[in-house]
């Protein structure tokens, strides 16, 4: 079995983020969407090792499954819970796909993204991490609905 392939894709710091706590108007949320995408698609060119995957993998994806774990790097020591970034970590894998490192961003490719807190960074940013995986593994991460408790 081959090693299985992991990017690390940071974003610029100081990219405003959405926060599924916000109440902003629908054109500011389009647009703040629209840059974090560009931004993620961006990170992927700006990357050799994915720049590399990319043109090797053309016309067709780079990965066919993938885990992504998204580290959300607060700009303060305040708390903080990653989860409530999950608008600005779909934008983001939404520009992998734009980019070709996913077909889709659907259930039947990709896990994730799991987003954890990472250290403080002046400005705050975002990064992805990810990791190619099997079928096998991927299939591994479904529920499994006969052993799944119902109330």
């Amino acid at each position: 079995m081959t090693t299985p392939r992991v990017f690390t894709l940071t974003l610029p710091t100081g990219l405003k983020l959405l926060n599924a706590n916000q109440r902003i108007h629908h054109r500011v949320r389009a647009d703040l969407t629209s840059t974090l995408r560009g931004a993620a698609h961006a990170a992927c060119s700006e990357n050799e090792h994915m720049r590399a995957a990319l043109a090797a993998a053309n016309p067709n994806p780079v990965l066919q499954h993938a885990y992504i774990l998204g580290v959300l790097h607060p700009g303060s020591r305040r708390r903080i819970d990653p989860a409530n970034f999950y608008p600005s970590f779909k934008a983001t894998v939404d520009g992998l796909v734009d980019a070709g490192v996913l077909e889709d961003d659907d259930h039947t490719r990709v896990v994730g993204p799991d987003m954890r807190l990472g250290p403080v960074c002046k400005g705050g940013r975002l990064t992805l991490i990810v990791q190619e995986i099997t079928p096998a593994q991927h299939a591994a991460f479904q529920l499994n609905t006969t052993l799944a408790v119902t109330a």
